[in-house]
C-alpha cells in the first residue's frame, strides 16, 4: 500500500465515527420538521421513529470510534451538540406538538423544563465523564429519555388507553427530566460477560424480550421504557430501606 493510499485509509477511518453522528444530527432534525407538519397519526409515527433512530446512530457512532481507535475531542464535542438536537430539542417538539399545546405557556414551559434537564445531563456527562466499565449510569441517558418520551406518544396513538393525552404526557416529561438530573443509579448492563453463565441467561432474557416487543412494538416499547425508568427511583427506595451503602466506584458517567 502506498503512502497516498494509506493516507486515504485513515481519513475514511476518521471520518467513520462522524458519519454515524451526522446521521444522529440528520434523524433529530427530521423529528423536529416532522413534528411541525404533523397532521395524523403517521406524522407524529415518523417524527417519533426518527428520535429512536437517532439513538441507535448515537450508540454506533461511539463503539466505531473505539473499535478503530479514532476517538478525538472534535467527535465527543460533535456528539454532544447533535444529542442535544436529537434527544433534548427534538423530543421536546414533537411533545408539545403533539400533546402540551393545549395547556399554552404551562405546556411549553414543561417541554423547556425536558430540553433544559437533558442539556444539564449532557454538560454533566462531558464534565465527569469516567470509565466506560461502570455498572451504573448516574441519572438516566438522555437517549433513552428521549426514547421513552418517543415511545410514549407511539402508546397512545396505537392504544388509545388514556382520555386526556396532555395530562398523560405532561407526567411523563416532568419524571423523565426529574430522573436525567437525579443521581439515581440505572444498571448499564456493560459488565455482563455474555461467557458467563449469569450472561448466557441475561442474553436469553434480551432475546426473549426483544422478540415479545417485535410483536406490538407501538403498544411495547413505553412499558418496557417505563419500567427502566422506574427502576432507578425503586432501587433508591430500595437501598434506602435495606440500609445498603452505594458503592461510588460502580457508578459512573458512561452515557449521554
Amino acid at each position: 500500500m502506498t503512502p497516498l493510499d494509506e493516507k486515504k485509509r485513515r481519513a475514511i477511518v476518521y471520518i467513520a465515527p462522524n458519519l454515524f453522528t451526522t446521521a444522529n444530527l440528520f434523524l433529530g432534525f427530521f423529528s423536529i420538521v416532522a413534528s411541525t407538519k404533523a397532521t395524523s397519526k403517521e406524522g407524529w409515527v415518523a417524527a417519533a421513529l426518527a428520535i429512536m433512530l437517532a439513538a441507535l446512530s448515537d450508540g454506533i457512532d461511539g463503539r466505531v470510534a473505539r473499535i478503530t481507535h479514532t476517538e478525538s475531542l472534535f467527535g465527543e464535542q460533535y456528539d454532544s451538540m447533535s444529542d442535544l438536537v436529537s434527544f433534548g430539542v427534538a423530543p421536546a417538539i414533537l411533545v408539545y406538538e403533539w400533546g402540551l399545546m393545549p395547556y399554552g405557556k404551562y405546556g411549553w414551559m414543561a417541554a423547556f423544563l425536558f430540553l433544559t434537564c437533558a442539556a444539564l445531563r449532557l454538560t454533566r456527562f462531558n464534565v465527569l465523564k469516567q470509565s466506560d466499565e461502570k455498572k451504573y449510569f448516574q441519572g438516566l441517558p438522555s437517549p433513552v429519555a428521549a426514547c421513552i418520551a418517543a415511545s410514549a406518544v407511539l402508546f397512545q396513538e396505537e392504544a388509545q388507553l388514556f382520555q386526556g393525552k396532555d395530562l398523560y404526557i405532561v407526567f411523563v416529561m416532568i419524571f423523565l427530566a426529574i430522573t436525567m438530573v437525579s443521581t439515581m443509579r440505572y444498571r448499564s448492563f456493560k459488565d455482563i460477560k455474555i461467557k458467563s453463565q449469569e450472561g448466557f441467561g441475561y442474553l436469553l432474557i434480551v432475546i426473549m424480550l426483544l422478540l415479545l416487543i417485535s410483536m406490538e412494538p407501538e403498544v411495547l416499547l413505553f412499558p418496557a421504557g417505563a419500567l427502566y425508568m422506574l427502576s432507578g427511583p425503586v432501587g433508591a427506595v430500595w437501598r434506602h430501606f435495606s440500609k445498603e451503602k452505594d458503592d461510588l466506584d460502580e457508578v459512573g458517567e458512561t452515557a449521554a
